[in-house]
């Protein structure tokens, strides 16, 4: 009995190592920079994690079939290096010694694909399946709605004119106020009377007293009365 276990076993794990081996049909490889995304918190890649992996890809197949029957024990992993990357392969529940087709591993790898990612703290750059494209994440929204900024600027524009004409308008009505009182102070000197000309302000002839041409007033000491 226990020739037949053993030998039961072995040719189990024979045709396993057939099934996921590199370039294997419907085998992924996958590649982990664990030490290029946490640092100095990096944790070592051991037999746990491999448990995780197979658990997340089995979660993956069981969530996007809602009929799936896939087990940890249906995730094969080989040729796994000391930088972290290997090759896994889903074997197919009913038939254990036949896999899951490539496509329909690739299509649960992409819906849950953030899922994987976090489990492992990693992100699709650091966690790459080399023969699935990645999974495009959402667009950013930003926190305050676009037609609000647009309206906040309107409204700061708005403002910004409505106090630049009110303090344009009070430099205005100082200047006319300055002008009126340099105008009436010149009339308060005497009874000349003073005219504005472009802003500038001249003085008129007296009409009553008349205005003497000192030219003429010389001409006229010269000549003595008869």
């Amino acid at each position: 009995m226990l020739r037949v276990l053993l030998l039961t076993l072995s040719v189990v794990a024979i045709a396993h190592a057939e099934l996921c081996k590199p370039d294997a049909q419907n085998a992924f490889k996958v590649r982990l920079s664990i030490k290029t995304a946490l640092g100095d918190n990096a944790y070592a890649w051991d037999a746990n994690e491999e448990y995780l992996f197979k658990a997340m890809v089995a979660f993956a197949m069981r969530r996007y079939s809602s009929k799936s029957t896939t087990q940890i024990s249906n995730v094969l992993l080989c040729n796994v290096t000391d930088r972290v990357s290997f090759w896994f392969v889903v074997t197919d529940s009913s038939k254990n010694l036949t896999t899951v087709p490539g496509s329909e591993v690739e299509a649960a790898i992409r819906m849950n694909r953030n899922r994987i990612n976090s489990a492992f703290l990693l992100s699709d750059k650091t966690l790459q399946f080399l023969k699935i494209t990645s999974t495009l994440s959402p667009p950013v929204e930003p926190s305050t709605p676009v037609w609000l900024i647009v309206f906040g600027v309107v409204l700061c524009l708005i403002v910004a004119g409505i106090v630049f004409l009110v303090v344009a308008g009070i430099q205005q009505r100082k200047k006319r106020n300055k002008e009126s009182t340099e105008r009436e102070n010149l009339e308060e000197k005497g009874d000349v009377t003073v005219t504005v000309e472009n802003g500038i302000p001249c003085e008129a002839l007296d009409l009553k007293a008349g205005h003497i041409n000192g030219v003429f007033a010389a001409d006229d000491e010269r000549f003595t009365s008869l």
